[in-house]
């Protein structure tokens, strides 16, 4: 059995609805349809915009998640096609199989009134489903950036998650933890005052000027 190491002191907290706990836990029998349950519920929260969805591919793309389905790797397709059935017919989720462009897609969106109102919306043809190249993944451990800026900043979207990346991708480690603890400092707790300290360093060379700027 593999070990779980606790949850630590400052982790991000999801919502789950009460009913969840109240009618719909109660219910399920299922193992592999409790997983694929809670990781929908989940993957919803990290999305945004007005209609929030899931592709079947975007979840098979998980591979964290899906060796957690099956320990045979060819086995795992049908564990997660089985489990997402079962959550369908459950009232869980709602289903419904598109084309976009010239690929046919399976969709899944959560039975919440957000989740009604997307697929109604799809079913009127008002709306159709978008970044099909941006799958949802489970991170086996979070980058520093993202634990520093929610404990002094506040709390990550979508987009902010890219623009945390892309700042990791391009500067040192270091300076980024001194940018956010300047931040702090002046109360300026705003990405765009640590990326303006940021970009100053990296085009100015990083001095010693007041509030993390070079004179």
């Amino acid at each position: 059995m593999q070990g779980f190491n606790g949850f630590p002191k400052k982790a991000k907290f999801i919502g789950l609805p009460e009913p969840f706990f109240i009618e719909l836990l109660p219910m399920i029998d299922h193992l592999a349809e409790l997983k694929v349950t809670l990781y929908c519920l989940w993957a919803i929260q990290q999305q945004e915009g007005k209609y929030r969805y899931l592709r079947l591919s975007g979840i098979m793309t998980d591979e964290l998640f899906m060796a957690g389905l099956a320990s045979k790797e060819s086995e795992r397709e049908a564990v997660l096609r089985d489990a997402l059935e079962r959550a369908v017919i459950r009232g869980t989720l709602f289903h419904v199989t598109i084309t976009l462009t010239t690929v046919q897609e399976e969709i899944y969106f959560v039975n919440t009134p957000d989740g009604q109102a997307a697929l109604n919306a799809l079913e009127k043809g008002s709306w159709v489903p978008g970044d099909a190249s941006r799958p949802v993944q489970l991170i086996t451990e979070r980058p520093l950036i993202f634990k520093l800026y929610e404990q002094n900043i506040g709390n990550i979207t979508p987009m902010m998650r890219d623009r945390l990346l892309d700042a990791e991708r391009e500067f040192p480690e270091d300076w980024i933890e001194e940018a956010i603890r300047i931040a702090v400092e002046q109360n300026k707790r705003s990405w765009s005052y640590i990326q303006a300290i940021l970009d100053r360093w990296m085009r100015d060379g990083k001095g010693t000027g007041k509030n993390g700027f070079a004179r």
